[in-house]
């Protein structure tokens, strides 16, 4: 065989190679996929750990239902048995850290096993297709050190910012702060006891990035929200600061990422990350029964 006759040979054989690889194909359980990446090396998932991947979702019109690279925010979920033959969950057990693909799932089935209805932008008998990158995978043990460390490091740095924005608003010498690091600056004191856990508040509030523009207040409502304080209903910083409180009292809560939205933010309105203000009034609150010790709760998927 001369090498022009070897190059043909070569060439057809990459392109058929390439048209397999991306070919889509039906597991045994009826699950269709397609494979973009896959590194047989790499480490692959097993029931209990953690992955992390990015995930473009969309209905069977192919709009975007979800997309983690535009909201900066992959998806950290703990992979668990597949509740049904072809599920999604099926799918990412196939795949390793660092592998890509595509997973057509019906939308009758998927949404009969969530006994929900199929939304209006989802149609009767269509697919929906998650197409995931897949970042890490870790075990709950190298997961939990992971965020430890990584919550260290940020807690730093939220200092330094928080430290900035009371130099540059004159607000060093007015200001108080918490063991945790959570900050605030009161108006008003208030007058009377503090509430404690278990206690139902009612508090008028705005919440600010550190930029000033604001992402939610009950004013727009035109009424304060009531919740019961101490019970992990809002955030930690919110906890301790309504906790701190007399009623009546006024007062700024300068919140370190950590003890608000963490590195997930809230997508479309918090970025990842971020040291957020809260104006808050405490307007009244009332005697609730504290509640009864509770195991803590497993890491949540994402």
């Amino acid at each position: 065989m001369n090498l022009k006759s070897l190059g043909y040979v070569l060439g057809i054989t990459i392109l058929a190679s390439a048209c397999d690889k991306y070919k889509t194909k039906v597991n045994e359980n009826g699950l269709k996929y397609q494979i973009f990446e896959h590194d047989d090396e790499a480490r692959k998932a097993k029931l209990g750990d953690i992955m992390s991947f990015h995930l473009v979702l969309k209905n069977g019109a192919d709009s975007v239902l979800k997309d983690s690279y535009k909201d900066k925010n992959p998806v950290k979920l703990v992979l668990q048995a597949p509740p049904f033959k072809g599920s999604f969950e099926e799918g990412l057990a196939m795949l390793a850290a660092g592998d890509s693909a595509k997973f057509f799932i019906n939308a009758d089935t998927l949404f009969a096993r969530m006994m929900q209805p199929l939304p209006p932008m989802i149609k009767k008998g269509s697919e929906i297709t998650f197409t995931v990158k897949v970042l890490s995978v870790l075990t709950s043990e190298e997961f939990q050190k992971q965020q430890t460390e990584s919550a260290g490091k940020q807690k730093a740095v939220d200092e330094k910012v928080i430290q900035d924005y009371l130099a540059k608003n004159n607000l060093k010498a007015k200001a108080q702060h918490t063991a945790s690091g959570l900050y605030y600056v009161d108006e008003v004191v208030g007058t009377g006891a503090n509430p404690t856990q278990g206690d139902n508040v009612k508090v008028h509030y705005t919440g600010k990035l550190l930029d000033g523009k604001v992402f939610d207040s009950s004013k727009n409502a035109g009424k304060p929200i009531d919740f019961q304080v101490g019970v992990g209903m809002v955030i930690p910083g919110w906890e301790e600061g309504i906790m701190l409180m007399k009623k009546g009292g006024k007062r700024t809560l300068i919140i370190p990422s950590g003890l608000a939205y963490g590195v997930d933010g809230s997508p479309g309105a918090i970025p990842g990350n971020s040291v957020l203000l809260f104006d808050v009034e405490l307007v009244d609150f009332t005697k609730g029964a504290a509640p009864a010790a509770t195991p803590p709760a497993p890491a949540p998927a994402r």
